[in-house]
């Protein structure tokens, strides 16, 4: 007899039972573990209901109810009057978080437990009492007041809650307020201002949504807005001097005034050079006659790589102004032989908050569709402008702007 052989036979019929065996019980085990949705019996209530109430919310503890076919644990609350919200909590949890409250008042909220068969259990309610909603801290810090060519808008929001900010003007066919502008932001220091108005008295209101839909009270104010004027580009003119940037890809300075801000390349924006001939990332030009700037719109290609993160703008009001080593980020009024620095900038980081290299379609179309820059109080007119790009946001020695226009005051 061949042993070798029968031992082979007798572990080959082995394995093959004991799969089968396998296979078995795990069909077996399946069958067993589906979800029971016929059970007719109510669920038993939660128990033990904690409160932790927040500014707009409130977290809502419990303990779950035995039952095994339990599902989820579903509240149901009022935020403002006609405004209902249901939130559900699977039973993997026993925690809920209800939002999107109106004021700082008692809301009754009601518990029930849920099983698989949709049954649900005797309501439980509590009371809630959160605490003043952010849409409503962020009213109270709002602040309006006159810009050049319009209002300038500050507020604080310090948890970087999503809001919107609306302004409304007199619509003069109704005579009634209309929206002019929704600004939706999340950023901790709110700091804009809403240009094209006239130098006259001006009616405006500005009031607080969120996104539960509710409304702060509006500030209404009547404001003169400062007379400034668009510069006319048709009189700029290059100034290139000996400590300006190397230009790369055919990205003239003068192309920063040519008015395309829509093209995708170095022809239709300021583009300085890669590698060891760069010098400072800097240009120079005349704006044609003596302005106190009082704000300027930037055009950049998108955030990241070699677009401007930091830069200075400096100006001079000689006639000829001679060349000097004007470095980014010096002090506002720092003087550099016919140079004065007149403001330090920074390009705002994505409002969507993405990491640095990470952008969307949002944050594309803010920085694409240009970036209003206030110019600082108290600066002296000036007859030329330098720019000055401290860094970019990459860290690259090279950098383009697809296109700038200033305001200001003729002098």
């Amino acid at each position: 007899m061949n042993w070798k052989k029968t031992n082979y036979h007798i572990v080959a019929i082995l394995l093959i039972v004991l799969t089968a065996v396998t296979l078995s019980a795990c069909n077996k085990d399946d069958v067993y573990r589906q979800p029971d949705a016929t059970g007719k019996n109510k669920p038993g209530p939660v128990t033990n209901v904690r409160v932790t109430n927040y500014n707009g919310a409130a977290v809502v503890k419990y303990d779950l109810p035995g039952d095994q076919d339990l599902l989820y644990v579903v509240a149901n609350y009022s935020i403002r009057d006609g405004v209902n919200r249901e939130i559900k909590s699977s039973y993997f949890f026993d925690t809920l978080r209800l939002e999107g409250f109106h004021d700082s008042k008692e809301y009754t909220v009601t518990l029930k437990a849920v099983t698989r068969s949709n049954i649900a259990s005797d309501p439980v309610t509590v009371v809630v009492h959160p605490d003043t909603p952010y849409y409503a801290l962020i009213r109270k810090s709002l602040k309006i007041g006159s810009d050049y060519g319009g209002i300038n808008i500050q507020a604080a929001n310090t948890a970087k809650n999503a809001i919107a900010i609306n302004t409304l003007t007199i619509d003069p066919v109704t005579g009634n307020f209309a929206i002019a502008n929704e600004n939706y932001t999340n950023l901790a220091a709110i700091n804009y201002s809403l240009r094209g108005y006239k130098p006259e008295p001006t009616k405006f209101g500005v009031y607080i949504s969120d996104r539960y839909g509710n409304i702060s009270d509006t500030m209404v104010v009547t404001i003169t807005p400062g007379y400034e004027e668009i510069l006319n580009k048709r009189n700029f003119f290059p100034y290139l001097m000996p400590s300006d940037a190397v230009i790369g890809y055919g990205g003239v300075v003068q192309n920063m005034w040519d008015g395309n801000i829509t093209e995708d390349n170095s022809a239709n924006a300021w583009q300085t050079t890669i590698g060891t001939s760069q010098r400072l990332m800097q240009c120079s030009f005349g704006i044609g006659r003596s302005y106190t700037l009082t704000h300027f719109m930037m055009y950049f290609r998108d955030y990241g790589a070699n677009n401007p993160k930091n830069f200075t703008i400096y100006g001079s009001n000689v006639e000829n102004p001679a060349d000097a080593t004007t470095p980014g980020g010096v002090p506002q009024g720092t003087q550099s032989g016919d140079w004065i620095c007149l403001g330090n900038f920074r390009v705002p980081d994505p409002p969507s908050g993405l990491p640095q290299g990470q952008t969307n379609a949002a944050d594309r179309a803010y920085v694409n569709n240009g970036i209003d820059f206030s110019m600082p109080t108290g600066i002296p007119p000036v007859k030329y402008v330098r720019i000055v790009v401290k860094d970019t946001w990459f860290g690259l020695d090279y950098t383009i702007i697809r296109e700038v226009t200033f305001s200001g005051i003729p002098q």
